[in-house]
């Protein structure tokens, strides 16, 4: 399926981002989101020729880390030089499929609050094939942000639908983000994905330790009040 990336200059989408909180940064509509993920040169080109992941000595029995950010993704893979990271892969799912990911999301560290005991936190550990963590959100240029930024992690079963069930394309980034790695310095010239908060149904967003500030998602049926000054 060829659904082409819409893009928007980095300092205009900085400025509606919220600053601080955890938030789902992510490009997504009534039907997709949109995650990366980096790679070598060999699973890369598999994917964008089989329209999914699964070829190239893609390992289907390890955990597969997903960003629905791109600028974290691009942190990661230091704008696609890392090694076996050169190729930057957008990968749109469904939305369904993204809100079954978070909703089985378990974190990969046990935080008192979160669940009632450690003994609890390891059985749901064991009974979920997603992992969730919040990191720093960075900059273009690497520098860390009050702002979290959520990675998931699949394997087993989530993982093989995430490539048989959820994935609808799959785009190679990699000539986009060489361009703009030479630009990341130029926060007036940057471009990147257009991304925008992503709110999940109330539940899972509670359970996820979502920050309740920042811009309602438009495919909600009514938007979320603005915070307080």
């Amino acid at each position: 399926m060829e659904m082409p990336l819409d893009h928007e200059a980095y300092a205009a989408q900085r400025a509606r981002w919220p600053a601080s909180g955890q938030h789902i940064l992510a490009q997504h509509d009534a039907d997709t989101v949109v995650v990366y993920q980096a790679y070598r040169p060999s699973i890369g080109a598999a994917a964008v020729a089989d329209g999914r992941l699964g070829g190239g000595g893609f390992g289907m029995g390890r955990m597969s880390w997903i960003k629905p950010n791109f600028l974290w993704m691009m942190f990661r893979s230091g704008w696609g030089t890392k090694p076996d990271q050169e190729v930057t892969l957008a990968l749109r799912i469904t939305r369904a499929g993204f809100e079954e990911i978070l909703a089985a999301a378990v974190p990969s560290g046990f935080k008192p609050g979160q669940f009632e005991s450690r003994e609890a936190w390891e059985a749901a550990v064991r009974g979920s094939d997603v992992r969730l963590q919040w990191d720093p959100d960075h900059g273009p240029t690497g520098e860390p942000c009050e702002r979290r930024a959520i990675q998931l992690g699949l394997r087993g079963a989530a993982l093989r639908r995430l490539v048989e069930e959820w994935t609808v394309g799959v785009e190679d980034l990699s000539a986009f983000v060489a361009e703009q790695r030479e630009l990341r310095h130029d926060r007036a010239r940057l471009i990147t994905p257009r991304e925008t908060v992503y709110t999940p149904a109330p539940a899972v967003a509670a359970r996820l330790g979502l920050s309740a500030e920042g811009a309602f998602d438009p495919m909600t049926t009514a938007p979320r009040p603005p915070p307080t000054p």
